[in-house]
């Protein structure tokens, strides 16, 4: 885990911050909603790594976040001093396309509820996680943060893309209207250890790590990918997204939301190239130009987040490995 940070343009003090940043104390009470999930979970062990003490979490069986009067009720009782909205249905191009009503309704009340009841209960900080499919599905490349809502989506993960819209645009609502400190960042194509590895439900990375390694031990000739494999992604290990999200929380307090991302891409076949490099599988690819690609690229530009002075450490190489790894454990294990 990675607990420092780099500073290349400029010292701590000097980082081009707003006179009012709130500075989070390790005696914070912090609210890490959704701790279970990939982003959550990591966020969770990065804050806990950095010595924050007073961690808040609840599981689904307990607080069930798409229901507004369980929401408020724990923030009563609890009363965050900050929230990280990292809570959400996820999923890949085959889930969204399947279930566009419950990708859309269910993430508007989760976050609805928490943002409205951390401002209602006097949370002083709150992150909203996005996402990189908030873009036009042709925005120029890298897509900067000011490409939102500058043309029309893709089609495949719209719903979910429409609902994280609308959580940057109710923080920022809160910024404005109220003054509150409600920050949002975009992260590019998340993976790592914890990630979600079931065929029908997950991304693209965990599914092909998955795909190759199944067939590796099948002794297959061919693994089948979907789509031409010419689309262009960017992938960021989800260490390196948490370290980012302390970064914001401790550093940042602007309503202009901020991309994640590593700053490269690679195409979806030198990634399955890489992948089967990994897990050393030998065979041949295949792939299935009738499944669909969804957008041709999607770089994020992440220059506004460099120039404030972070930066990722992990190598896609070493990411996928450390992913792999982790998988074969838990397979392991069962």
């Amino acid at each position: 885990m990675i607990t420092d940070y780099y500073f290349p343009h400029c010292p701590l003090g000097t980082l081009p911050l707003c006179a009012s940043l709130r500075r989070l104390k390790k005696s914070d009470t912090i609210f890490v909603a959704g701790h279970r999930g990939l982003a959550g979970g990591a966020i969770f062990r990065e804050l806990q790594s950095a010595g924050y003490a007073n961690l808040l979490t609840r599981t689904r069986a307990e607080v069930d976040l798409s229901q507004r009067e369980k929401v408020r009720a724990f923030f009563e009782k609890e009363r965050p001093q900050v929230v990280v909205v990292a809570a959400a249905k996820v999923g890949g191009i085959k889930a969204n396309n399947d279930f566009p009503v419950e990708f859309l309704l269910e993430n508007l009340n989760i976050q609805n509820n928490l943002i409205e009841a951390a401002y209602d209960f006097g949370a002083e900080k709150l992150l909203f996680l996005g996402s990189s499919c908030i873009y036009p599905k042709f925005a120029p490349q890298p897509i900067p943060e000011s490409a939102l809502l500058t043309g029309a989506l893709e089609p495949t993960n719209e719903p979910y893309a429409l609902a994280k819209i609308a959580g940057i645009k109710l923080c920022q609502a809160y910024a404005r209207e109220y003054g509150r400190n409600f920050i949002s960042a975009m992260p590019t194509n998340l993976y790592g250890p914890g990630d979600n590895f079931d065929l029908n439900t997950s991304h693209v990375l965990p599914a092909l790590l998955r795909k190759v390694h199944e067939a590796k031990d099948r002794g297959d000739a061919t693994v089948s990918v979907w789509g031409t494999g010419t689309p262009r992604r960017e992938f960021l290990h989800v260490e390196d997204l948490a370290h980012a999200c302390r970064f914001l929380l401790e550093n940042y307090d602007q309503p202009e939301f901020v991309n994640v991302g590593c700053g490269s891409d690679v195409t979806i076949r030198e990634l399955v190239e890489l992948i089967c490099e990994v897990v050393g599988f030998k065979g041949e690819l295949a792939f299935d130009s009738t499944k669909p690609d969804g957008t041709p690229r999607k770089l994020l530009d992440t220059s506004k987040l460099t120039q404030l002075g972070w930066r990722p450490r992990i190598s896609l190489k070493d990411g996928i490995r450390q992913t792999y790894n982790w998988y074969c454990q838990r397979l392991a294990s069962q």
